[in-house]
């Protein structure tokens, strides 16, 4: 008999919330900004705009990792997903100085449904 698994994939739970250093400068190719009170690397990077990708936010998929140019961060609790040196996964990762990110705003697509796109001027 064939048996059935279903997984659920949460966002990883400390004993503790992550604090990070919220006054630590955030530097990447496109902006310098601060985190704000309880809010991940990963979460900061998506406020103010920048392409990184995601799944799980808890360090299992390893799908946001972003190389860091200067700088350091630590874990409460190690990642499962491969760290490479000179990567951080910033969605649980804990910022404890000043940092530069290999990363960029996301781009400006056009919204190919506006019909005013199409229309002639």
């Amino acid at each position: 008999m064939a048996e059935i698994f279903d997984f659920v994939f949460t966002p990883f739970q400390t004993a503790f919330p992550i604090q990070t250093n919220h006054m630590a400068l955030i530097s990447t190719h496109d902006k310098t900004f601060q985190l704000q009170q309880g809010e991940t690397l990963l979460e900061g990077l998506e406020r103010t705009g920048h392409e990184v990708e995601y799944q799980c936010r808890s360090g299992y998929c390893g799908s946001c990792r972003v190389k860091i140019l200067d700088g350091k961060v630590s874990y409460d609790n190690f990642p499962l997903a491969f760290v490479a040196p000179g990567e951080i996964l910033p969605c649980c990762c804990r910022v404890i100085e000043d940092i530069k990110l290999d990363c960029r705003e996301r781009i400006k697509e056009p919204d190919l449904f506006d019909v005013d796109l199409f229309e002639d001027k």
